[in-house]
């Protein structure tokens, strides 16, 4: 359990702020004799005519003055938080503070617990609301932030599983005696396995987001480990388009989870860090890169790693509960009917943007070594230095996009990301460092919004085949986009030809953004999609979850 200790000297008018409630990164309320029962009665309860912000006066007014608090609202599973005040002869008060704090965020508590104690160390202006720029503009509870530091230990696994065979493919290829055209032919095949995933997160509309969730993330497991005993190169690519598939719909389900259960203001965020935490796992699969050089077969052990992943599923199915909107009565909706218009709008954009990303950022290498004469060990570094920073704006992108807004979020990260992304293609030097630095922080911003924009824009009965149909598009614009800039650029000889052709694309996001996606930030689900909520009279059989919380030891609060 994390302690925070002060003891500062203040004015008698900052005094009386620390001896109230606190309500700006958290909700405190009075103790109470449950808090006390709780922590094994190491506080006595307090009095019913206990002053009601939680304090006690001494038998007189120069005595001592103390109060302990409890939480009302925030994501720890434990809080108490003791004060004690003195006024000194010159007027100021002596207040000595101890708060105690357990997040509920799993293993990913232990990186926020510094940033958390922190802010609890400042003393003036605790009665506004207001939350530090690395954290959710929306305080979370015990279930949220259980559940979203469940969601990111799931991401982390997913991100692996999505990167391992870019990164060894070319391995692979050596001890198989094969060459770059059987190289590209499996990871072509790969994304194949995309597609699959429509059918699976289609299921969990039916059957539940948790089953299919981790089910499907057990299963990517699996199928990678088996990409470890692969005979050939068509066999593993075979293994690698199952686990792509898997891979694929948990990833979908994680942002459909996230929009269920955070709060209205929270939910691009969530995406955002999930975002991150995926990029972790990328990061891990490059960093066991070096396992390759072992020996000739040394590539297979980066695919056993994943069994890892078996115990991280077995311990999440103990915790996580079935996605609260889920199990409540909801109204049977289809995708099509009635949500049309949405679906084309979104889909239209993110087959946009994925035309033009996928070759900006896929094709970037070839570009940096074959145009630019970039060594491997300066095309690291450039890709280190200019992509690095995107993980600060993925979480300002999040954060604008809960505070802010998501359509001028989505349209000046994509458009403005587009713009100097392309121009990048036609510098060299440190314009073309400064241009891809700005290009892929300002694509970042955007990512939040328009992965929040999927889920939220459909009724609960239908989210996760919405989201499943949607990844469609980008899959389909993905490949568009790197035929168009792969054929443009053996015509020409110059990959920005290809990248100016696509260009057009990535602004029409930006159109479509501002003119007609609706604006969903710190909305309730209920409220951008009628047909959930029950007290508005409406069309369509009541259906209800299939699947109750999980049996077992939730973390506190989870029910």
């Amino acid at each position: 359990m994390a302690r925070v200790s002060q003891t500062v000297v203040v004015d008698p008018d900052t005094a009386e702020g620390l001896l109230r409630p606190r309500a700006d990164i958290l909700v405190e309320r009075a103790w109470t004799g449950s808090d006390a029962r709780d922590w094994g009665d190491a506080h006595p309860d307090v009095p019913s005519d206990a002053d009601p912000h939680g304090r006690e006066e001494g038998p007189d007014p120069g005595a001592a003055r103390t109060a302990t608090f409890g939480l009302e609202r925030g994501p720890m599973a434990s809080y108490r938080r003791d004060v004690e005040a003195a006024v000194r002869a010159d007027g100021q008060v002596a207040v000595t503070e101890t708060t105690r704090f357990r997040l509920a965020l799993g293993p990913w508590g232990a990186v926020v617990s510094p940033l958390i104690a922190r802010a609890l160390r400042r003393t003036t202006r605790r009665d506004i609301a207001r939350s530090p720029v690395w954290a959710p503009p929306a305080t979370l509870d015990v279930r949220s932030g259980t559940i979203l530091g469940l969601l990111l230990t799931l991401a982390l696994v997913a991100g692996y599983l999505g990167t391992v065979m870019t990164q060894t493919i070319t391995y692979a290829a050596d001890e198989f005696g094969r060459g770059t055209t059987a190289q590209g032919g499996a990871l072509a095949a790969v994304r194949v396995g995309t597609l699959g995933s429509l059918a699976l997160v289609a299921l969990a509309d039916r059957r539940g987001r948790r089953r299919l969730l981790l089910l499907s993330l057990a299963a990517a497991c699996l199928a990678t480990v088996l990409g470890a005993f692969s005979p050939t190169l068509e066999v593993l690519g075979v293994t690698q388009t199952m686990a792509r598939g898997f891979t694929t719909a948990v990833t979908l389900l994680l942002a459909v989870v996230a929009a269920e259960e955070m709060p209205a203001g929270a939910r691009a965020y969530a995406i955002s860090v999930m975002t991150m935490t995926g990029a972790l796992g990328a990061g891990v699969a490059l960093w066991a890169l070096p396992l390759a050089d072992v020996g000739e077969q040394g590539w297979r052990i980066l695919y056993l790693i994943p069994v890892l992943g078996l115990p991280l599923v077995a311990w999440v199915r103990r915790q996580l509960p079935e996605s609260q909107r889920f199990v409540r009565p909801h109204r049977d909706a289809r995708v099509v009917k009635g949500h049309g218009a949405r679906l084309w709008s979104i889909g239209a954009a993110l087959f946009c943007s994925s035309a033009f990303g996928a070759p900006s950022s896929q094709l970037l290498n070839d570009f940096l070594r074959d145009e630019r004469g970039f060594s491997a060990a300066r095309i690291s570094l450039f890709a280190v230095l200019t992509s690095t920073p995107a993980g600060i704006a993925l979480v300002a992108g999040g954060r604008l996009a809960d505070t802010r807004g998501r359509r001028h979020v989505v349209a000046i990260g994509v458009a403005g990301g587009a713009v100097l992304g392309a121009w990048g293609f036609t510098m060299a030097g440190w314009p073309l460092w400064m241009a891809n630095l700005g290009a892929t922080m300002l694509g970042a911003l955007a990512v939040p919004a328009l992965g929040a924009y999927s889920p939220e824009l459909f009724p609960t009965a239908a989210r996760a085949k919405a989201a499943g149909i949607l990844q469609v598009f980008s899959v389909v614009g993905s490949a568009i986009g790197l035929v168009v800039a792969g054929v443009a650029k053996d015509q020409t000889g110059r990959l920005a030809d290809g990248m100016f052709l696509l260009l057009p694309l990535a602004l029409l996001v930006a159109v479509l953004a501002l003119t007609v996606f609706p604006e969903t930030a710190r909305r309730e689900l209920e409220d951008i999609n009628p047909e959930d909520d029950l007290s508005v009279p409406g069309e369509g059989p009541i259906v209800a979850g299939e699947d109750p919380p999980p049996a077992g030891s939730p973390a506190p609060g989870l029910t």
